[in-house]
């Protein structure tokens, strides 16, 4: 049997309706997809046999479409070459070329990059995670290559349960363990389940990601802004706060601000809590990476029944992989595992084995430690510029993370993030994470003038001149 077009050719719609024979609209529909583009120069096409057995046609039709086609110059045909489409038809571009022309230009990239989100994604284990990726394909159970349970493998549930309770201080077991495609999905999910219980307030951090609080203001809640500052959010405010049934906390590491929260207002968010029946979302984004002692372990720890916690995979790993989870309260998996069976909230079950694998073999601690010691030192070799050629700059936030705060003179802001684009750097205000509810768009607090500089974006071999350049466009002493 000719097999050709199952190994060199490729699957294409050929059209044979419209006036003619089937001979002639083979022909047309041949010089279409040429003309087009949809058949390249040089793509080899299926035998005549073949093509008429997938059309349901003579044989002789295709050999004698083919002939008058090679005639023409459209097709080329050699002896055991087959029949391809001659190098010289060159398909037509001009309206595939005025359509891009239309579009607006891309604006220029940065030659360096500092604005936090994003750690540095040249160090991601791309051996170990192929070796993960092939252990985990081989050992695959059939089922994994089927839709999988709204929960998410259980695989990566077991080796999270035991990775949270080491090395986060979390308390739990994987069946409250849930796999999301990302934090802003576990988000989502968390943030539906209350509009539907009727809780509509939410405090969230006066400091913070605009699009967390975008997304919980499109699901019908209400973010309220808790005031931050040295010891971290105001819990203490949250009982004064009418309607508010949850909050929103980067308890570990305030983001962007830097500080944990204080212990005091940790037993107080729980207290609120439990009195009133209230939710408390974790987000522990960057948790793993603190360097002057020991990690602050996650608040869920003090009450699994009155906190949902949320981790990711962003930071640690790549935010190419989508891979993030939620560990809930008892009283909330029902509802959030109902929400998730209803549409495409699937993680790729693939990307889930291979994590598990990554996990369980001891890779993912070795490769964390790693890049624990590669950001610590970019912090120090940051401090250390700022304290010998910029000492009037204040740095703050500098205990854990990917990103400190500078703070700088008042009014100065805005001009410096200006200058800095000039110069091909791009940075953010500290201003552009204040909650715009807030008298003063901080929750009571006036805004402050500062920088959040992710050391941990940048690669190693660019470090050296990011710094150049961020000093360049700092204020000079007053």
């Amino acid at each position: 049997m000719d097999d050709s077009w199952a190994t060199f050719g490729r699957d294409l719609h050929l059209d044979l309706s419209g006036p003619g024979g089937l001979r002639a609209c083979l022909m047309r529909s041949l010089r279409e997809a040429v003309r087009t583009g949809r058949l390249a120069p040089g793509t080899r096409l299926p035998s005549s046999r073949t093509l008429a057995a997938d059309l349901g046609i003579a044989r002789n039709t295709v050999a004698d479409a083919y002939a008058e086609l090679v005639a023409e110059g459209w097709l080329s045909a050699r002896q055991g070459s087959g029949t391809r489409v001659a190098r010289r038809a060159e398909p037509s571009r001009s309206a595939p070329s005025a359509r891009r022309s239309a579009r607006p230009p891309v604006p220029d990239r940065p030659r360096h990059d500092l604005r936090p989100g994003t750690p540095d994604v040249s160090g991601f284990p791309r051996a170990a995670w192929l070796t993960a990726a092939r252990r985990a394909l081989t050992a695959a159970p059939n089922d994994a290559f089927g839709y999988g349970p709204p929960l998410g493998r259980p695989e990566l549930r077991t080796v999270l349960a035991d990775y949270l309770s080491r090395a986060r201080g979390v308390r739990t077991d994987p069946e409250h363990v849930v796999v999301c495609t990302g934090f802003m999905q576990g988000l989502g999910l968390l943030a539906r389940v209350l509009r539907d219980s009727g809780g509509r307030g939410v405090g969230t951090e006066a400091y913070g990601l605009p699009f967390h609080r975008d997304l919980l203001t499109r699901a019908g809640l209400r973010p309220t802004p808790l005031p931050v500052d040295a010891h971290g959010a105001d819990t203490g405010r949250l009982a004064e706060l009418p309607g508010v049934r949850a909050a929103l906390l980067t308890p570990a590491h305030q983001f962007p601000t830097g500080v944990p929260l204080h212990p005091d207002r940790r037993a107080a968010v729980i207290d609120w809590a439990r009195a009133g029946g209230g939710l408390v979302l974790e987000d522990d984004y960057d948790g793993e990476f603190r360097y002057d002692r020991q990690p602050v372990g996650a608040l869920q720890g003090l009450d699994p029944d009155r906190v949902a916690y949320l981790g990711t995979a962003s930071k640690s790993l790549a935010p190419a992989l989508r891979l993030a989870w939620m560990v809930l309260p008892d009283h909330l998996v029902d509802p959030v595992l109902a929400l998730k069976s209803q549409g495409e909230w699937q993680t790729g079950a693939l990307e889930q084995l291979t994590l598990a694998e990554f996990m369980a073999s001891g890779a993912y601690d070795r490769h964390v430690r790693g890049m624990r010691l590669r950001y610590r030192r970019r912090r120090d070799q940051l401090v250390t510029a700022l304290a010998e050629q910029a000492p009037h700059i204040r740095v703050s936030g500098i205990a854990a993370g990917l990103h400190v705060v500078l703070e700088l003179p008042p009014g100065t802001e805005q001009s410096v993030v200006q200058a800095a684009r000039w110069q091909g750097l791009a940075l953010e205000g500290l201003s552009m994470f204040a909650h715009s509810g807030g008298q003063g768009g901080a929750g009571g607090a006036s805004v402050r003038d500062g920088l959040v500089v992710a050391y941990g974006r940048p690669p190693d071999h660019a470090f050296a001149g990011v710094l150049e350049a961020l000093l360049r466009v700092l204020p000079p002493v007053p």
